[in-house]
Order: C-alpha cells, then sequence, then structure tokens
C-alpha cells in the first residue's frame, strides 16, 4: 500500500506587528518546538511576500501518515502551543491539508 502522506500547511497573521521582536520569537518559537515532535517531518517557516492575498507568514509540514498526522494534533507540545500561543498570539488564519 503506498504511503499517504499528508502536507500539513498554515498561513496566518499574528497580533504582533509584521517583522516585529515579537513576531520573529513567535515564529523562532513555532519552528523549535512544533518540529521537535517526532513524526513532523520537513518544517518549513515562510514569509508571505504575494500581493495575491493578505496573510504574512506561514508553517509547513509533512507527514509519513494519517496516524502520524493525528499524534501531531493529540501531541502535548502542540496542544500546548495552540493553547498558550497560538489562541492568544494569531490574529487570524487558514489551514490547509493536501495529500500527496
Amino acid at each position: 500500500m503506498e504511503q499517504e502522506w499528508i502536507q500539513h500547511s498554515v498561513i496566518f497573521c499574528l497580533k504582533h506587528k509584521k517583522g516585529s521582536r515579537e513576531a520573529g520569537q513567535f515564529l523562532a518559537d513555532g519552528q523549535k518546538i512544533l518540529s521537535s515532535i517526532p513524526v513532523v517531518k520537513h518544517f518549513h517557516v515562510f514569509r508571505q511576500v504575494s500581493p495575491k492575498n493578505d496573510y504574512d507568514y506561514g508553517f509547513s509540514m509533512e507527514f509519513a501518515s494519517r496516524e502520524e498526522y493525528e499524534a501531531y494534533n493529540a501531541h502535548p507540545l502542540h496542544t500546548a502551543f495552540v493553547e498558550e500561543r497560538w489562541k492568544t498570539e494569531v490574529e487570524r488564519f487558514l489551514e490547509i491539508d493536501y495529500q500527496k
């Protein structure tokens, strides 16, 4: 059976001023914390540059299977980051999950 890789992407705007120290700290902390979860592969942080939308940043990562994706969603580091940082510092977001 073929692997069912999942590409998980979220684009977002922060409550912090774009390019601020606080925004940079959020991005750095997100990368450090979320990429340390064992099932996360190929974690990337992006700064959006297109005039075609008004989001500022993006996180992207891959999972080898639906089970790994679900394990990530339930992982204590992920749930703590969402509760403690995401819900308080993210103004709005769009989440997209692709399958290869």
